[in-house]
């Protein structure tokens, strides 16, 4: 386990800054959430930590190491992410054997049967389904094979994408319950992106509150139920959520 160092963190996509000088930190084996708004910035985030987008400002660090200057291997291997839509981040003419092996066949893993069939079992899955495809398995089971292909490659820290926004409610916990399985059995360090505080509060040691690419305010986890949010946006998005979880 690793954690997380985020120092003014902004990106602009033309004229629009979307990202504005974020900072927080996140300790080795914690589970950080960030919550907000859709447009908040709460997935940039993540998009910028991961590379996946290149072109921010500010320092990123998973340990001792500043993301931009870990090797792609390293930091492939380091870091992983869970997006929010399985089926889409799923090849449709891959198998999940072929989209498990991928990952351990570029990173010269030995074992790689071993380590499929592992894989499988660890997110709840029979073996058998390795030759399957994601159209074959329910929305529930594909998160799970995309949970499975971001942990075989043992990184120290996930990023999890909204991760059961898209599925089914009675799935929904089942998911949870497993990420929660495997960062107590793995030890890894999670930053999760929600719009649920539901699901904030299941999964959550703290969690940052964004408005606009900022963030307002950092938050442990009983905030949410004992009024510990101080500033009026943080208290408004709480107060918010909690009378539609009375409502429904």
């Amino acid at each position: 386990m690793k954690p997380i160092t985020i120092d003014r963190l902004s990106i602009s996509f033309g004229p629009i800054r979307v990202l504005h000088d974020v900072s927080f930190d996140v300790t080795a084996g914690e589970c950080f959430g960030l919550v907000g708004e859709s447009g908040s910035g709460k997935s940039t985030i993540l998009r910028c930590a991961s590379m996946l987008t290149d072109i921010w400002d500010g320092t990123v660090r998973i340990g001792d190491h500043d993301v931009r200057k870990m090797p792609v291997a390293e930091r492939c291997r380091t870091v992983q992410m869970v997006f929010q839509d399985p089926y889409g981040s799923l090849h449709p003419r891959h198998s999940i054997r072929t989209a498990l092996d991928e990952g351990l066949r570029i990173n010269g893993f030995d074992d790689r049967e071993a380590r499929l069939a592992q894989a499988m079992r660890d997110v709840g899955l029979p073996v058998e389904f390795l030759d399957r495809y994601p159209h074959q398995l329910s929305g529930g089971q594909r998160q799970r094979v995309a949970i499975a292909r971001a942990l075989i490659l043992e990184p120290d820290v996930l990023f999890l994408d909204e991760p059961t926004s898209a599925l089914d409610v009675s799935v929904q916990a089942e998911v949870l319950n497993l990420l929660v399985r495997l960062q107590q059995e793995k030890g890894f360090t999670y930053l999760m992106v929600s719009h649920d505080l539901a699901v904030v509060d299941h999964m959550c040691d703290r969690f940052a509150i964004m408005q606009h690419g900022r963030i307002v305010e950092v938050l442990d986890r009983d905030a949410i139920t004992g009024g510990g949010a101080t500033q009026p946006y943080a208290k408004q998005l709480i107060d918010a959520s909690l009378e539609y979880e009375r409502a429904i």
